[in-house]
């Protein structure tokens, strides 16, 4: 046995005997890898093997690995001011208020987390209070859909609609219901693509008057389902939804998380649609992961609802690493670099021919749907093509296991929805180069084929 692989064999037992592993069985045989490095949309694990990064680790590393002045700006900003409270301010955090409020394009407040998790929890405190204070304490309960992921604390798990990451974990915060996804690979036959959108947007308003709609105080959604299978609904779905909000005054989060910073082609994956949201929440890519960071933006008209002059009307919400110096002055730096590099554009060229070359996957007996946007792609694999019947877990873990075996991490999505997990997922970094984009294309290619029965 090699010096290296005797230094892995020692870490991995170290793992094994200190480490619990993110959404992961407990496995004394399946031990994980061991990430060492990385550069590019690249990555090398500490038996110096490479794999391609088709997931920018968790939907996050927009800008790939390895950018030097990210790790510069963050450590030219820890030497000047390590901290300083939000109670506080900050040059970096002032700064980058601006910046993201420029690519907004709107006029809103920004309050610094740590995850996308930590921004929902944010959201839901800021909606029902605003309520509170403008007049109408009933409203409390928030909509959501099924299949979506909006986090894994308590209240933003229950926004959540994928049973398996709740089970053993309930009963959970009470106040939030949800309705059916966008899902137009399973509409029913015969109908339009348009019609079944309005119709599911009409649950939003459905649920709104069946729990009164005094009740209701907001309605969170992705602009696209991304974790629960890249569901991704027709235009006029989010306009007649954003219709529901203003007629019921009902209070639009648009969860950015994974479709901010370029992901779907614009700054936002809102922008391609016809909203106007009410509060925006947003991480990952926000710093492309070098440093953990979140933000909840909110309208104007609803921050100053918090200026009433009364006890207590003010948000009284804290978080001790929320808006830290280093991650601002680090997500600033990582938003100069998409903006320099073109990265939003960039992704919908990567994108397009993504889709445009594995459209013929289509044609494999054991895949029933390939869709995208931007630079975000689902493949829905089933067991049978009429039938539409969801493919076995196994079957997608084999695709993910030969992939990773040729060179490619790919994802799925998995603990969601019993008997769903079967959508294959690619979420590459958006600075990835041509010859990136032509190796993801061909290990696909090559392992759909040693597949076809």
């Amino acid at each position: 046995m090699t010096v290296v692989k005797q230094q892995t064999q020692t870490l991995l037992e170290k793992d094994r005997q200190n480490v619990w592993h993110h959404l992961s069985s407990y496995s004394e045989t399946n031990p994980p890898m061991i990430v060492a490095e990385g550069e590019g949309a690249w990555i090398k694990d500490h038996n110096g093997n490479r794999y391609l990064d088709g997931m920018s680790g968790l939907w996050a590393v927009n800008v790939g690995y390895g950018r030097e002045e990210l790790a510069k700006v963050a450590y030219d900003q820890m030497k000047k001011l390590s901290f300083a409270p939000l109670i506080h301010s900050h040059e970096p955090a002032i700064e980058l208020a601006v910046k993201l409020n420029e690519m907004l394009g709107d006029d809103y407040m920004i309050f610094y987390s740590n995850s996308g998790s930590d921004a929902n929890e944010v959201a839901f405190k800021i909606a029902r209070q605003y309520h509170q204070q403008n007049g109408e304490p009933s409203r409390f309960k928030f909509i959501s859909r099924y299949r979506g992921y909006h986090g894994s604390s308590m209240g933003s798990l229950s926004a959540t609609g994928q049973a398996l990451r709740k089970y053993k974990y309930e009963p959970l915060s009470a106040g939030f219901l949800h309705v059916a996804p966008p899902d137009n690979y399973r509409k029913p036959e015969g109908q339009s693509i348009e019609d079944y959108n309005i119709q599911l947007a009409q649950e939003f308003e459905q649920k709104i008057i069946w729990e009164h709609k005094e009740t209701i105080a907001g309605i969170i959604m992705e602009p696209l389902i991304t974790g629960g299978g890249i569901l991704i609904p027709h235009p006029i779905y989010l306009e007649k939804v954003q219709e529901i909000c203003n007629r019921h005054n009902v209070l639009l989060i648009i969860d950015e998380v994974i479709c901010g910073f370029g992901r779907t082609g614009k700054a936002f994956g809102h922008q391609h649609f016809n909203l106007k949201p009410d509060i925006v929440t947003m991480a990952k890519g926000l710093t492309s992961a070098y440093l953990p960071l979140s933000v909840t933006a909110v309208r104007k008209d609803i921050y100053e609802k918090f200026n009433t002059g009364e006890e207590n009307s003010h948000f009284r919400h804290l978080n001790t690493f929320g808006g830290n110096p280093a991650a601002c002055a680090v997500a600033l730096k990582n938003i100069e670099i998409m903006e320099r590099e073109n990265l939003f554009e960039r992704a919908s060229t990567l994108g397009e021919r993504l889709q445009k070359e594995l459209a013929e996957l289509k044609d494999h007996p054991f895949v029933g749907d390939v869709r995208g946007f931007g630079f975000l792609l689902g493949i829905e694999l089933v067991e049978n093509k009429e039938t539409k019947k969801p493919a076995s877990n196994a079957r997608a873990v084999k695709i993910m296991s030969e992939c990773k075996a040729n060179g490619l991490i790919i994802g799925k999505n998995g603990d969601t929805v019993e008997g769903y997990g079967n959508i294959l997922t690619l979420s590459p970094p958006l600075s990835c180069t041509d010859e990136d984009l032509d190796f993801i294309i061909a290990v696909l290619k090559k392992v759909f084929k040693e597949n076809e029965e």
